[in-house]
Parts: C-alpha cells; structure tokens; sequence
C-alpha cells in the first residue's frame, strides 16, 4: 500500500510537471516582461488559478480548519472578506497598476512619490519574504505535510527531524525549478493546474468526511452537524474568540485588502494580465472561488469537531487526523501531489517575486542601471538561487516555535500596515509629497514593532486586540501623511500617466459582479448570523 501511495504521488506530481513544460515550453524566457510578467499574456483562467493556490497551502488546510474546529464558522472571515478586498482591487487598484505599466509595487511607489520610496518599500519586500515569508511557508508546508499524510508510515523513517529537512528540502528544490528557471507564467500555469486538484482533493475531504458523520447523504450529515453543535454555525465571533465580530471592520479588512491588493507574492500575477479585462476577470473569478473555500477550508474542522472532540484531539492536529481517517488509502497519492502542489505554489510565487523585486528594484535600479535584458533576467536567477538554499537551511530551524502561524501573522503585520496605508494615500491623493511616504514607513513599521514587542505596550496591545491595534496604526498613518501634506504639499499636482502597456479597457460585467460578490457575502453572514452571542 505504501508503494502504490508513494508511486501515485510519484506520479501526479510528475504529470504536472509535464503539462506545465508543454503549455511553456515556448514562452518567452529571455526578456524582463517575459519572465517577470509572462510577457503580459495571463488570461483570466490563468489569474483566478494562480491567485489562489498562492494562497492556499498548508496553513490554511490545516490551521484554519484547526480554528474552526475551535470557533466554528466565524473564522470563514478570512477567506469571505477576502472577496470583498478582491472585488476592490479589482474595481479599483488594478485599473491604476495597469495603467503605470508596472512590475512591482515599489516601481509604482516611484512613479507616485519618488526613487528613495521605493527603495524603502523594496528593502521591507524582499526583508519580509526572505527572512520571514519563505522559511515559514516552507516550515509550515513541511510539517503540514508530515501530519497529514504520515509521513513516517509513509517513508519507514522514524526520526521527525530527518522527515522535516527531508520535506523542506525537497519542496524548496522542486519549488525553485518552477520560480528560477520557468519564470511568472510557469508559476502560474502549475498553479492553475494544481488548483484544479487542490480543489478536487478539498470537496473529496468533505464528502468522505459526511459520509463519517451520517452515511444517509451529504444532507442528513449537514443537518446532523448543525443539531448537534449550532453554536458552530454562527458566523458572528464572539470576543474570546480569534475573529471577534468588531475585528472585521479593522485589522481583519486591513490585512485583508493589503493581501489582495498590495502584496507583490499575491498579486504579481495581475500585472502579467493580456488586459485589463482579463485581469479584471481573473481577480473576480478568485473572488467568487473564495466565497466557495469554506467548504474545504472551514467545513472539515467542524466535522472534525463532531467526530473527535470527545477524544481530546488538539485543533491543529484536527485536519490531518481527518483526513488519515476518512480517505481510501488508493487516493492517498493524489492527496500527496495535491498537497505539495499547495504548498509549492505558495514558495515558487514568493520566490519569483523576490527575484522579481531584486532584479528591478535592486539591480537594475541600485546596482546596474544600464544592464542588459539576459543580465537583468540573470540577477534575478542568482539572487532567487542564493534565497532558496537560505530559506530552506533557516525553515527546519524554527522547530519549536510555539505558535509558527501566530508568528506568522505577528511579522506580516510590521509591513502589512504601513506599506498598504504608503499605497492607498498614494493611489488617491495628489498632492501628499514623497517625505509623508517615507515617514509613514519608518513610523508605521517603529510603531508595531514597540507594540509587540515592549512588554507594557504589547499588554496594552492584547486589551484593545492586536487587529485593533492594527487599524489604530493604519488610520494614524493616513492622518499623518495628510498633515505633512498641508503643511508641506508636492509642487505639482501628481499626474497618473498611462504607459501604454496595456489594453485598458474595462470587463463589462466587472462592477455588476463585483457588486453581486459583495452582496453575496453580506447575505451569507446574514443568514448565519446570531448577535446574541455579543450579549450572552
């Protein structure tokens, strides 16, 4: 058995690393805007499949299912607001990105503040993705990987330490391949293509995971569930919880929103869109798929919940007990493939975009302003290189963390914030000067860090919640940029110049989906919800 596991994952892994050679093997690799941007041809198929398998790994599969196992259905807030922030980079950032012709966030920093913005804004990226980022997204794959699907049965290897660094460094060396030697498009086309079994290998979870609760159908089980724990079910968090319901009108929309419109990993892959259209469609495409993920990525931890809460069972061990449990050991494999698949997925795009920030933002633009395409494209292999083999050397190190996805979250907040609140004054005001960008980054970023990290301040953090605290720094941040605006105003008026890059020509139906996404998700809390909790 553990032959035929290891020989179908053997094997669809491989398969999509076939598909995905045949579908690129004719792209344009030699040029800055064919490796960095796909040579601006995604279309929205590509944009929607690539968005969210960036997204979705292990730490989602496991600890958000982990967290609803705890909370129930209110930590769906994660993935619904998620549609919301999509809707609005949609509508309202990207037309903007597109229109400067950009490949990073810092070169449209540039063009609205100056050169010294987005070296800032450069440095924080490429700080945050390689000391941070791409270590914990190989850590947390790793170990994800292990619990879920047994590695030790699996491998015979008993020795949890030779199976973590065996993990990480097989994921990070087939990961690399894809983000060093492929370029954006080969990232996004093997994203797409892993999505499609991410999402196959989700919803089969699910149904075998009914079929625990209640073997009458899928319906039976789901009201079985509902009967017998309602409170989890209520989409309104209550204040002991992770995501109180005040939270989501303050840190969790903040982080959301830089998420989906701000973050060069995330959203890479939309200025590489044929068009504006395509783009917009791609992103409201990954919008509508997020509404859907609470079914692979909130569902099972309640059905876990229900099977196994009598047992003791730690929530973050809840998705990987699941799943040990209820999948036939013959699609075992499949669940393997589809899992490293996740989990690259989010490694080769933060590993393409570090590449991406340091070949345009460093080399070319610091180092070697008049380089050549092949040594701009070069620059970025080497760095991308030497950041590979460091994250997985550092990733087995932070064993022992006690909560590595806390963490996580702890360490995006000191960029989340003031990078996002740099590029929202920037997008839609016209005359903050560059010296309000560049205090707001160096305040914002002093600000969290004193908030976590000083012991009286970090009590007073944990009173108000951390994600109030968040939006506290966020709506300080704007206001001091506008005071040194009136103080000391930009000569000129900013003027947003189109590049010519791009066909911007609007989707037809972008706004009246990106409304009805909205609305859809307003409707879903609705019917979930339960006030009384706030009150009880």
């Amino acid at each position: 058995m553990v032959f035929l596991t290891l020989g179908s994952f053997a094997f669809c892994t491989a398969l999509v690393g076939a598909i995905t050679w045949y579908l690129t093997r004719r792209d344009d690799h030699g040029s800055s805007d064919g490796y960095f941007l796909a040579g601006r041809t995604l279309t929205g198929g590509y944009i929607a499949g690539s968005l969210m398998l960036t997204n979705l790994s292990t730490e989602q599969l496991v600890g958000l299912n982990g967290a609803a196992f705890s909370d129930g259905i209110c930590v769906m807030a994660w993935e619904v607001i998620a549609a919301v922030s999509l809707v609005v980079m949609a509508l309202f950032f990207l037309p903007k990105y597109l229109k400067s012709g950009i490949a990073t966030v810092p070169q449209f920093l540039e063009k609205r503040f100056d050169g010294g913005t987005r070296t800032i804004t450069t440095m924080i990226f490429l700080f945050a993705y390689a000391v941070i980022l791409l270590p914990i997204i190989l850590y947390t794959g790793a170990t994800g990987l292990s619990g879920v699907l047994n590695m030790s049965d699996l491998t015979g290897i008993e020795s949890d330490t030779t199976i973590l660094w065996g993990t990480v460094w097989l994921i990070g060396i087939i990961g690399s391949i894809y983000a060093i030697f492929g370029g954006l498009r080969t990232v996004a086309v093997s994203d797409t293509i892993n999505g499609f079994g991410l999402l196959v290998g989700g919803v089969l979870i699910v149904y075998f995971g009914l079929q625990a609760v209640n073997g009458d159908g899928v319906v039976a089980a789901l009201s079985e569930l509902k009967a017998s724990h309602p409170e989890k079910f209520n989409s309104i968090g209550g204040t002991e919880q992770s995501v109180p319901f005040s939270t989501l009108f303050s840190g969790v929309l903040l982080l959301n929103l830089f998420y989906w419109t701000t973050n060069q990993q995330i959203i890479q892959r939309t200025f590489g869109a044929r068009t504006l259209a395509e783009g917009q469609k791609g992103v409201i495409y990954a919008g509508l798929l997020k509404v859907l993920a609470p079914l692979i990525l909130v569902l099972p931890g309640i059905i876990a919940f229900h099977l196994y809460s009598v047992d003791g069972l730690h929530k973050d061990h809840a998705y990987g007990h699941l799943v040990q449990d209820v999948l036939p050991a013959p699609l075992a494999g499949f669940f393997a493939a589809v899992m490293v698949g996740a989990i690259l997925s989010s490694f080769n795009s933060a590993l393409n975009s570090t590449a991406t920030l340091f070949s345009l933002g460093v080399y070319q633009h610091m180092i070697n302003p008049k380089a050549e395409e092949k040594q701009v494209i070069r620059s970025g292999k080497m760095f991308g290189c030497a950041i590979a083999v460091t994250s997985m050397t550092v990733a087995p190190l932070l064993a022992g963390q006690d909560s590595i996805f806390g963490y996580l979250q702890k360490m995006n907040g000191l960029y989340f914030i003031p990078i996002f609140s740099v590029v929202f004054v920037g997008m839609f005001t016209k005359r903050v000067p560059a010296v309000a960008a560049k205090v707001s980054l160096v305040v914002g970023f002093a600000a969290i860090a004193l908030g976590y990290f000083v012991p009286f301040l970090a009590e007073y953090v944990e009173v108000i919640h951390e994600f109030h605290f968040l939006g506290l720094v966020f709506v300080s941040l704007i206001a001091l940029m506008l005071i040194i605006s009136k103080l000391s105003p930009r000569e000129t008026a900013w003027e947003h110049k189109h590049s010519g890059a791009v066909d911007l020509t609007a989707w037809p139906l972008a706004w009246p989906l990106g409304i009805g996404l909205v609305i859809f998700v307003l409707t879903i809390y609705s019917w979930f919800a339960d006030f009384s909790i706030l009150t009880g």
